[in-house]
């Protein structure tokens, strides 16, 4: 009776629109007081949810992305992804694109990539002549790639979760994000030439290479954050914190675009994010306890071995109830609910670690573009003034995409290993 409380709360609460931060404490206290177990319990369970060392990855890499934003960087990229292959046929739709590439090796969040890129991007998209529901589609679905390629919250949070290395799974991403990228490119393109989309003359060498310049120092961040990474030199939280120093002072000294009266702004901006995303930890720590009390991971892993103890089957269910939660639920209390369960499971026949981490919150980022909590998708209509229903039919093409992506990232571990044994 308990977990039957516990689980309608929780699912009425996702109805009705509460946050899901409130929607897991608010579930978890049901079922306390229905057990008549003391609540001091949800300070304690998520206080210990948040009192992991890794986990201040989250602010550093917050304040990087966002001192880098008011720095400048936004422009920069874009203008570099624009000489790049923006003289391609729909060369504006690849540099959007190419530019969630560079972008997200620096936010490490795909929220913030569709509001900074598509903020530039889809007005200066829908002037130029292409239809506002391409330009929030192709925006929203190349945003999902930030969080793949390192910097990563989710990956973080998976590694709080699980104790595997979050250096290495910065670089399991690397590879899985950067094949996301080139298909996607692949698909804006055929579309283009199908609607025969605009695209501009070539600017010349000369142009490439002042953008790279221009882009340079942005783009130095993610080659520092890997390098520090790959070398050990730096563990991933030493890494944040170098990020953001690095940040600071590439923003304010050497593009100087970033003033410093707004500096602490953007603390109090960078603050406030991460302290929503580690309440979110510590509760969704609180509703994971209480799963684990009840067993749930075990009955779910006996229940699939009891059908079924085929690793390709179990990879196809395991992908196939992460992308229907993906639609439903935010990745993170997506992540810390289902990833411990799900991990055994996948080890109980042979799969990886790693491997399942990264096809993992792959699944859960093309949730960011599905509807109903698709909140991307969202983001991107809005600033494209396009109804939904147009935007996501021109959104079925790069889920597709994304969804063979993901499969074959899921079937072939090499892509998401092969990295990561480098550093052993």
């Amino acid at each position: 009776m308990s977990l039957a409380v516990l689980l309608g709360v929780f699912i009425i609460g996702l109805i009705i629109g509460l946050p899901v931060a409130i929607t897991l404490g608010l579930s978890s206290m049901c079922y306390l007081l229905m057990q008549g177990m003391p609540l001091v319990i949800i300070p304690q369970k998520m206080f210990a949810g948040m009192d992991v060392f890794v986990l201040l990855c989250i602010p550093g890499f917050i304040l990087a992305g966002n001192l880098m934003n008011g720095g400048g960087i936004t422009p920069r990229i874009v203008r570099f992804a624009n000489a790049m292959v923006g003289w391609m046929r729909g060369g504006l739709g690849l540099t959007n694109v190419a530019g969630s590439m560079l972008f997200g090796g620096i936010s490490g969040t795909a929220v913030a990539d569709a509001a900074s890129i598509g903020g530039m991007m889809i007005p200066g998209m829908k002037r130029a002549g292409y239809p506002a529901p391409f330009s929030a589609a192709v925006t929203a679905a190349s945003s999902t790639v930030g969080p793949i390629i390192p910097p990563s919250m989710p990956m973080i949070i998976v590694g709080a979760l699980s104790g595997i290395s979050v250096g290495k799974m910065f670089i399991a991403g690397a590879l899985p994000g950067m094949m996301m990228g080139l298909a996607m490119m692949v698909t804006t393109y055929i579309i283009a030439v199908r609607n025969d989309f605009p695209h501009q003359p070539w600017q010349g060498v000369g142009e490439l290479g002042k953008s790279f310049l221009g882009a340079f120092w942005a783009l130095a961040m993610t080659a520092l954050i890997i390098g520090g990474l790959l070398s050990g030199l730096a563990t991933p939280t030493e890494t944040a914190v170098i990020a953001s120093l690095y940040a600071f002072v590439v923003g304010a000294f050497v593009y100087r675009d970033l003033p410093i009266r707004a500096v602490p702004g953007i603390l109090i901006d960078s603050a406030i994010t991460a302290a929503a995303i580690l309440a979110l930890v510590g509760f969704a720590n609180v509703f994971g306890w209480i799963l684990v009390s009840e067993r749930i991971p075990t009955m779910i892993s006996d229940g699939v071995l009891a059908i079924t103890d085929n690793k390709y089957v179990v990879i196809l269910l395991i992908n196939l109830v992460l992308l229907i939660v993906g639609m439903f639920m935010e990745t993170i209390a997506a992540l810390i609910i289902l990833f411990v369960p799900l991990l055994t499971l996948a080890q109980n026949v042979g799969i990886d670690p790693i491997h399942f981490a990264v096809f993992a919150v792959l699944n859960l980022m093309i949730g960011l573009t599905t509807p109903p909590v698709g909140i991307c998708l969202f983001i991107c209509a809005n600033i494209a003034k396009s109804p939904l229903g147009p935007v996501i039919k021109a959104l079925v093409p790069y889920l597709i995409t994304n969804i063979i992506i993901l499969f074959l990232v899921s079937y072939v571990p090499f892509f998401s290993t092969w990295l990561p044994s480098l550093m052993e």
